[in-house]
């Protein structure tokens, strides 16, 4: 169950980062893979193998590894448009409702997001940047242990209001569903017709990732690839980088609740609760200065797992990955937190105002008790796609300017050359770069 640690035990533990290349993966995993490939390969080296087969052998090789990995045999082909449709017709109404009330939200949120080229004249000429969208672009949406539908609203909406011209959803099949047509939950299908997918492709793991960046026969390839996954697919995704861009490589999400003594203990036990039922990597962890709360924290935290349908999966994640900091008093909280840099950081504190200045690394933070990160996973606005594994000290959450590109515009005056054509020209020449020189000095001449 959650356990207590004091900060310095915390830091050797729960609030240490491990680079991607040393998470620990499993002894299943790695049978899995001898099994499958008929050797003992790392998952990099079986992700290898897997993308080089996409790239030369096309459809082919993505029936071959849907058929190994998720024991369906079918063709590589985008679900039909009818079909998309007719989940969206097929899920219970207050689920429709819902998902349309959160993707009108996660829109409005995103179009207040500026977005627009501009120009001036102030230094000779006209200068600028110029926003273009990119032209198309690959979502990857899990399926894991639950469909989630959010994941395509939260990816897939910031895109359109971007003005990308093409919008393609990689999902992977489910052999549980096997006798519906098409295997996948209808809930995923319906979430992309209300955010406006292009396509839609029952593809997993590392084939998907490689079908994305390299194409086949069947599937265009895109310019740039967003969305979590399990090892295979982040690894995927940060081998095909330069072929395609990449969101980032994203890892078991996270939060941390910095709480003091006035913070509800139940609803703190139930957001931890909720995070550490993502999976069993996930990391749920509060940091607060009261004793008291931890305690009743704790107690909470046990009679609510009780009725929790997945609680073998938050047992497993709170024991490993989670727990209760007692710290000496917020400041030294908030600098824990800054230090982890968590994807959410969630303030139950009694003046949650005060310390929003103090945040300095997390992909998103919740302001007071009200502000609970639940919300944020489904329609508060922002998209819930946040950097983890620490990236929040250089990364940002998924949004619209993740879409575009921007080109800059050089378009000088005459008199603007002849200003800094000799500027260039000698820093040219301290570079010995002769010919970039005689660029400058010739339009120099030809304009005298």
């Amino acid at each position: 169950m959650l356990k207590q640690y004091d900060p310095q035990t915390a830091k050797q533990s729960i609030l240490k980062r491990t680079p991607p290349d040393e998470f620990p993966v499993s002894q299943r995993v790695l049978d899995g893979i001898t099994k499958l490939f008929g050797e003992s390969l790392t998952p990099e080296q079986a992700v290898t193998k897997i993308l080089k087969d996409v790239r030369m052998n096309g459809d082919s090789a993505l029936q071959k590894w849907t058929l190994a990995l998720d024991s369906i045999d079918r063709e590589p082909a985008p679900v039909s448009t009818e079909m998309i449709q007719a989940a969206l017709g097929s899920i219970p109404p207050a689920q429709r409702d819902a998902l349309e009330k959160a993707a009108a939200r996660i829109e409005v949120f995103h179009r207040k997001q500026p977005l627009t080229s501009w120009f001036t004249n102030d230094l000779g000429g006209t200068l600028g940047q110029i926003i273009r969208p990119i032209q198309r672009v690959g979502l990857y949406v899990p399926g894991g242990t639950a469909p989630l539908p959010s994941t395509v609203l939260m990816s897939a909406i910031p895109a359109r209001v971007a003005g990308v011209n093409e919008i393609v959803v990689v999902t992977p099949p489910n052999c549980a569903l096997i006798n519906i047509n098409p295997p996948v939950d209808p809930i995923i299908l319906a979430a992309c017709a209300i955010a406006g997918v292009d396509k839609v492709y029952l593809l997993g793991g590392a084939q998907a990732i490689g079908a994305l960046a390299y194409g086949t026969q069947t599937i265009q390839p895109v310019n740039k690839i967003f969305g979590p996954g399990n090892l295979f697919v982040t690894l995927a995704k940060r081998q095909v980088y330069g072929v395609v861009g990449i969101d980032g490589l994203a890892g078991p999400t996270e939060t941390v609740i910095i709480a003091d003594e006035s913070a509800n203990p139940a609803w703190v036990a139930a957001d931890l609760l909720a995070q550490a039922e993502h999976d069993l990597l996930a990391s749920a962890i509060l940091l607060t200065p009261s004793q008291s709360l931890i305690k009743k924290v704790i107690m909470e935290a046990a009679k609510q797992l009780e009725q929790r349908s997945r609680a073998d999966i938050i047992l497993a994640s709170l024991e490993n990955r989670g727990g209760a900091v007692l710290t000496r008093d917020l400041d030294e909280a908030m600098q824990l937190a800054n230090d982890y840099a968590p994807e959410h950081l969630a303030l139950s504190v009694s003046e949650p105002w005060r310390w929003v200045e103090k945040v300095n690394n997390a992909g998103g933070v919740f302001v007071g008790e009200h502000s609970f990160e639940v919300l944020g996973d489904y329609l508060a606005g922002p998209s819930h796609v946040m950097p983890t594994g620490g990236s929040a000290r250089f990364a940002s959450p998924l949004n619209v300017w993740d879409f575009v590109k921007i080109v800059s515009l050089i378009a000088l005056d005459k008199n603007t050359v002849q200003s800094i054509g000799p500027v260039a020209a000698t820093i040219a020449a301290s570079e010995g770069l002769d010919a970039h020189n005689h660029a400058a000095m010739i339009r120099l001449e030809k304009s005298v």
